[in-house]
C-alpha cells in the first residue's frame, strides 16, 4: 500500500492593482514634466552660449571672483573654528561667569542677519574713525576685504560653536567616568578620548556649515569685495546681459557640489571603522 503525498503550492499573490489616476497625481507629473524642460531648457541654453563673446570676455573675472570667494569662506571657516573652541566650552560650562558671556554671543549672532553684522562692522566702524586711528585699528576697519573676513569668522565661531557643543554632549558620560577610572586628568580625558569622538558626530553638520558659508558668502559684494557675486554683479551692469547671474548660480552650484562629493569622502574615510 503506497501513500502519495500531493504537494500543494501557495496561491501566487495577485498582480498589483494600477493606481487610479488622481489629480494629485496627474499635477505632480505635469510638475515634473515641466522641471525636466526646464533643465534641459537651461541646460541647451549653456551649452549654445560657451563661446558666447560674453563668455569670452568675462571669463576671467569670472575666475578671479571664485578664487576670492574660496578664500573668503577658507579663512573664516578656520578663524570660526578656532573661536568656536573656547565659545563651546564657555556655553557647556557650570560658571555663570564663562556661560552668560559665551551664550550672549551665540544669541546674537545667530538670531541676527549675516548682512546687518557685516554692513554693521564695515559701515559702524566709520563712526569711531578717531577711535580706532588713535589705537591704530582703522588701516582694519576701513578695508572691505578685512571687514568681510572679521564678519564672518564671527558669524560661522558662533554657529561652529553651537554644532560642537551639541557633538561634545552626544558623546555618552561612561567616556569621562571610565577614562576617570583610569586616573587620567580631565583635559586628557577631553583632547584624547572626548574631542576625536565629538568631531565624529558633527562632520555632517560641520558640512552644511561650509555650504551656507559659501551661499552667503555673495554677501561680501554689497561691501565693494569683488568675489563670484561681486564679478557678477560688475559684468552685468557692463553688459546687461542676464545670463551673468545664470553662469554665476551655475558655478556657485558646482562649488557647492564640489565641496559636497570631498566632504562626502572625507566622512567616509574617517568613519569606515564604523561602516563595517
Amino acid at each position: 500500500m503506497s501513500i502519495s503525498l500531493a504537494v500543494i503550492s501557495p496561491k501566487a499573490p495577485p498582480p498589483p492593482r494600477p493606481q487610479p489616476w488622481s489629480s494629485t497625481r496627474i499635477i505632480g507629473h505635469v510638475l515634473m514634466a515641466l522641471w525636466i524642460v526646464a533643465g534641459a531648457s537651461l541646460l541647451w541654453y549653456l551649452a549654445s552660449n560657451v563661446a558666447s563673446p560674453f563668455v569670452l570676455k568675462y571669463w576671467s573675472d569670472y575666475l578671479d571672483g571664485i578664487w576670492t570667494t574660496i578664500q573668503i569662506v577658507v579663512i573664516s571657516l578656520a578663524i570660526g573654528s578656532l573661536l568656536s573652541l573656547p565659545i563651546a566650552a564657555g556655553r557647556s560650562s557650570k560658571r555663570k561667569i564663562f556661560f552668560l558671556p559665551a551664550y550672549a554671543y551665540v544669541y546674537i549672532f545667530r538670531g541676527t542677519p549675516l548682512l546687518a553684522q557685516t554692513f554693521l562692522i564695515y559701515y559702524g566702524a566709520g563712526s569711531f574713525r578717531p577711535e580706532l586711528q588713535e589705537i591704530g585699528l582703522w588701516w582694519f576697519f576701513r578695508d572691505a576685504w578685512y571687514c568681510v573676513i572679521f564678519a564672518f569668522s564671527l558669524n560661522t565661531s558662533a554657529y561652529q560653536a553651537e554644532i560642537l557643543r551639541g557633538a561634545i554632549q552626544s558623546v555618552p558620560k561612561g567616556q569621562w567616568e571610565g577614562a576617570q577610572a583610569l586616573g587620567l586628568s580631565r583635559p586628557i580625558i577631553f583632547w584624547k578620548i572626548i574631542l576625536p569622538q565629538a568631531l565624529m558626530v558633527s562632520l555632517r553638520p560641520y558640512g552644511n556649515e561650509i555650504i551656507l558659508m559659501v551661499k552667503g558668502s555673495a554677501i561680501a559684494s554689497i561691501v565693494t569685495v569683488f568675489d563670484l557675486m561681486g564679478e557678477t554683479r560688475r559684468a552685468f551692469s557692463r553688459s546687461f546681459d542676464f545670463q551673468a547671474y545664470i553662469w554665476a548660480a551655475v558655478f556657485y552650484l558646482l562649488i557647492v557640489e564640489i565641496l559636497r562629493q570631498i566632504w562626502d569622502r572625507l566622512e567616509r574615510r574617517l568613519t569606515r571603522h564604523l561602516q563595517r
